[in-house]
């Protein structure tokens, strides 16, 4: 695991998303001043497709679990699967997002936003499938039915804010769950995500406390 990380010169970044945008740098597509965790799971994009969704998921492993470095783990393809018993069902998966919310707020980016991350998997938004050639996908550490942390939606609002501005195609009708283009499949960010309590935020230009 230690040679996938690559630690930011200016973490302090982590802490401004609270109360705005973070910065991200359009040459290598990756945000300023938080964790980068390289996944080997992404290839290019096809030529000449903008980038105009935000997938919404949630994670946790095991399932249920929040901490440790098992995401991490799973999407630099270095899971153990004798470490848990849910780790042998899914285990030989290759998987990633751009990035990740834990729940204290820490933002950790697996690739590069122009890159394709392999986050959405079958899937169609408004008739046109597979969502990952147009799509970026970030993933909130939690599960369905449990409330994600106030500074999770910190971050969140924090985050659009910041891929709205560089990506102008994503517009407010333009931010799904994944349940929304994986329907039947997927349920994600589930019941217990404020979707109101986001795109709210988002409308009035406010961070929500």
């Amino acid at each position: 695991m230690a040679e996938a990380m690559i630690r930011s010169r200016n973490p302090g970044s982590n802490e401004r998303g609270r109360h705005g945008r973070m910065r991200i740098d359009t040459n290598t597509g990756l945000l300023e001043g938080v964790r980068q965790v390289g996944s080997p799971n992404c290839d290019e994009r096809p030529a000449g497709v903008p980038v105009s969704l935000l997938v919404i998921h949630n994670i946790s492993l095991p399932p249920g679990e929040f901490g440790g470095h098992w995401i991490d783990a799973l999407f630099t393809n270095t899971l153990d699967p004798a470490a848990h018993p849910y780790f042998r069902t899914i285990a030989g998966q290759r998987v990633s997002a751009h990035l990740l919310i834990r729940r204290d707020g820490e933002v950790v980016q697996y690739v590069p936003f122009h890159r394709r991350a392999w986050h959405a998997g079958r899937s169609c938004f408004r008739g046109r499938e597979c969502c990952n050639d147009f799509s970026i996908g970030i993933e909130l550490e939690g599960c369905d039915e449990l409330p994600y942390e106030a500074v999770q939606y910190e971050r969140l609002i924090a985050l659009t804010r910041s891929l709205m501005a560089c990506y102008p195609a994503i517009g407010p009708g333009r931010i799904v769950g994944h349940s929304d283009i994986a329907p039947g499949r997927k349920s994600d960010p589930g019941p217990a995500f404020d979707w109101e309590r986001y795109l709210g935020a988002l409308r009035d230009g406010a961070c929500t406390g």
